[in-house]
C-alpha cells in the first residue's frame, strides 16, 4: 500500500504527523508520501533519526488550508495545499489512499470534488469506531452530513454495515437506527420515514431503532445517525472518557493513603481500561462513499493517533471497501427495482 499523508494538517503537524507517519513506516509493510513544505518535513525526519527510511518518500507543496477556511473556496484557491495535493494523487492513481489530520471540512470536500463518490451515493459519510463493553461500535455520520436525508441514511447503513464486516470482522452486523426511542413510531419525520426503508433493506442486518445508552453496550455494530447529531455523541463520549479518568485521579489523590494502596492493586485493569477508551487506539475515520480510501484524523491527532491511522488505511485498502461499496449499491439498486416491477 502506499498512502499520501497531508503533514500539514493539525494542531501539531508536521511535528506528530510526521512522527506518525515514521512509526508505521517501521511497524507496517507500507510507503507513505509526506505531503508538504519539504524543508520542515526533512527536519523532523532528522530529529527522529528516520532521513534514510527507504519507504518514506517527500512531495513538496507550497500552501496549506487553516482550520477556519471555507473549504471549498480553499480547495479551488490552493492548488498547491498539502491536503489538494495528496487527495489528487490517489485521483491519479500514485497512492492508494490518502490520510489527513486538518479541516475535516476540506478533507471531505477535497474527496467528494476530485474523487467523486462511488455512484448511486448522493453523499459520503464519516464512520467512527467507538469501544463498546465487548468490542467496537461503528458511528455514522459523525461529522460529514449534518443535515442528511432518509436516503443518505439508508446509504450508511450499507456502507458501515459493509466497513464492519470486511475490516473488523463481524459477520452479519447488527445495524440500529439512532432514535429517543425503540418504538417504530418513536423519532422526528426524518427517522420515521427512514425506519421503513431499512426495514426492506435486504443487505443489511436491521435491527430497529436503538437509543443513546445502546450504543457503549454494543447492541448494535453499527449505528445510523445524521452528522449533527453524530458529531455531538462522539465529543460528547471524548469528553465523558477524559472526566472520568479524572474524577478517578482526583478520588485516588484526596482518599488518603489507603486509597493510593488500593490504586496500585487496581492500576494493572485501571491501565487496560484506558487503553480500551483511548481514541488514540482506533486512528482515523474512513470517508465511506468516495472513489478512493480517505481516511480523517483528529485535529489534535499525536503521532500515535496517525500511526493507528495508517494501519486503519491499510485495512481499508486491502479488504477493498469500495469496490464492495459499489458491487452493493448496484445489488440493492436491482432488487429495489426488481421489487417495484413486480
Amino acid at each position: 500500500m502506499k498512502l499520501a499523508v497531508d503533514a500539514m494538517g493539525g494542531d501539531y503537524a508536521p511535528k506528530q504527523i510526521v512522527k506518525g507517519a515514521i512509526e508505521a513506516a517501521r511497524k507496517y509493510d507500507c510507503e507513505i508520501v509526506l505531503v508538504g513544505d519539504q524543508e520542515q518535513i526533512e527536519d523532523e525526519l532528522k530529529a527522529n533519526n528516520a532521513q534514510d527510511l527507504k519507504n518514506i518518500q517527500i512531495r513538496h507543496t507550497t500552501q496549506v488550508i487553516e482550520m477556519g477556511e471555507h473549504p471549498v473556496e480553499a480547495i479551488r484557491k490552493k492548488r498547491d495545499a498539502s491536503l489538494v495535493v495528496a487527495t489528487k494523487m490517489v485521483k491519479t492513481g500514485e497512492c492508494d489512499g490518502v490520510l489527513s489530520a486538518g479541516s475535516t471540512g476540506a478533507a471531505t470536500a477535497a474527496a467528494q470534488l476530485l474523487l467523486r463518490t462511488i455512484n448511486g451515493v448522493d453523499r459520503p459519510s464519516i464512520a467512527t469506531p467507538l469501544p463498546t463493553s465487548d468490542g467496537l461500535v461503528l458511528l455514522l455520520d459523525s461529522g460529514a452530513i449534518v443535515d442528511s436525508k432518509p436516503k443518505d441514511l439508508t446509504e450508511m447503513a450499507l456502507m458501515g454495515s459493509i466497513y464492519s464486516q470486511y475490516v473488523y470482522g463481524i459477520e452479519n452486523p447488527k445495524v440500529g437506527l439512532l432514535n429517543v426511542g425503540e418504538e417504530e413510531t418513536k423519532g422526528n419525520k426524518k427517522v420515521q420515514t427512514t425506519y421503513p426503508m431499512l426495514k426492506s433493506m435486504s443487505s443489511i442486518n436491521f435491527i430497529g431503532n436503538v437509543d443513546g445508552r445502546d450504543i457503549p453496550t454494543g447492541m448494535a455494530d453499527v449505528v445510523i445517525c445524521d452528522g449533527f447529531v453524530g458529531n455531538i455523541v462522539l465529543k460528547f463520549a471524548e469528553g465523558l472518557a477524559i472526566t472520568l479518568f479524572k474524577l478517578i485521579k482526583d478520588a485516588i489523590k484526596g482518599g488518603g493513603i489507603f486509597a493510593k494502596l488500593g490504586a496500585l492493586l487496581v492500576m494493572p485493569a485501571l491501565k487496560k481500561l484506558g487503553k480500551r477508551l483511548d481514541v488514540t487506539e482506533y486512528g482515523g475515520a474512513p470517508l465511506l462513499g468516495v472513489n478512493g480510501c480517505c481516511i480523517i484524523c483528529h485535529g489534535s491527532s499525536t503521532a500515535k493517533s496517525i500511526c493507528s491511522a495508517i494501519n486503519v488505511a491499510n485495512e481499508y485498502v486491502k479488504s477493498n471497501v469500495v469496490e464492495r461499496i459499489r458491487d452493493s449499491i448496484e445489488k440493492e439498486e436491482m432488487l429495489k427495482n426488481d421489487s417495484e416491477a413486480n
